[in-house]
């Protein structure tokens, strides 16, 4: 056990839309979404130990290791199961951090998902989410694992089957703070909310989107260029924005044409999250 290692994939997500229908008497705001996987992601590597230490062996800048979201993750796993394991955590960083991609939380989804398997805890995918929510929205969302229709404020989720397709992801050289658009006076909170049956992504849109914009231009100028080429929208709350495509060819035309200093990739959509065979395999 205690040379158990593994090399686990973080995917991003994006959201197809995201409308505000209404705020909790806490303050948090009920959301609806369309989450979609990503074949772009962090990794992470990961290594038992028996001591139960758990140490980040490589530096994050801006990130202390206290706050860091794959330690936290590691951290809650043992808390919840009593394993006196521990683990190193090795993270290649590939996601922009306050990109709107999801990526702290798929880091620490992905070490739940891995530690689950590597401490022998095998607590059951409902119970993972249950747990993942003290650590973010988006984290029970990761564990789930396939593309879903997510409401409230992020638990509540159904699988959603959606064609392929392929993203131009532009990341503008800004990290929002999730909390600062939320709290904006100006933000969108009573969007009428729509049913599955009649979403489709033409329609959709970002409530976020007009806040970030206000307050980051560079957020502003990506999806006036990228809407150069179609219908492009903010992912989350910030930054990166993103355009669907039909093929590969197609989004790697539109890549090809954007100014030569705008950081941007091409993505393809998964309909699985890839950890979710090797994880449950174990079991």
């Amino acid at each position: 056990m205690s040379h158990a290692r593994a090399r686990v994939f973080a995917p991003a997500k994006i959201n197809l839309f995201l409308h505000v229908v209404g705020r909790r008497p806490d303050g948090y705001h009920l959301l609806q979404s369309a989450f979609r996987l990503l074949d772009r992601g962090d990794w992470l590597q990961l290594s038992v130990r028996e001591d139960g230490a758990i140490l980040r062996t490589n530096p994050l800048e801006g990130v202390p290791e206290a706050s860091d979201l794959s330690v936290r993750a590691a951290r809650l796993m043992q808390e919840k199961s009593g394993v006196r394991l521990g683990v190193e955590i090795a993270l290649e960083k590939v996601l922009p951090m306050g990109g709107g991609l999801g990526g702290g939380s798929s880091d620490a989804a992905s070490v739940m998902l891995a530690l689950n398997r590597l401490w022998g805890i095998d607590a059951d995918r409902d119970t993972l989410q249950e747990w993942g929510l003290s650590l973010g929205a988006d984290v029970p969302f990761f564990i789930f694992g396939e593309n879903a229709w997510v409401e409230g404020v992020g638990e509540r989720m159904q699988p959603l089957a959606l064609g392929p397709a392929w993203y131009v992801v532009v990341e503008p050289p800004v990290s929002v703070p999730t909390a600062e658009i939320f709290a904006a006076e100006d933000l969108t909170r009573n969007t009428e909310p729509a049913i599955i049956a009649s979403f489709s992504e033409g329609r959709a849109r970002n409530d976020l989107q007009p806040v970030a914009c206000r307050k980051y231009p560079a957020i502003q100028y990506a999806i006036e260029v990228l809407s150069r080429f179609g219908d492009a929208r903010m992912s989350g709350s910030g930054a990166c924005v993103f355009l669907s495509c039909v093929s590969e060819e197609s989004a790697q035309a539109v890549l090809a044409a954007l100014p030569a200093d705008m950081k941007a990739w091409v993505a393809a959509g998964l309909d699985r999250h890839p950890l979710q065979e090797w994880a449950e395999s174990g079991r």
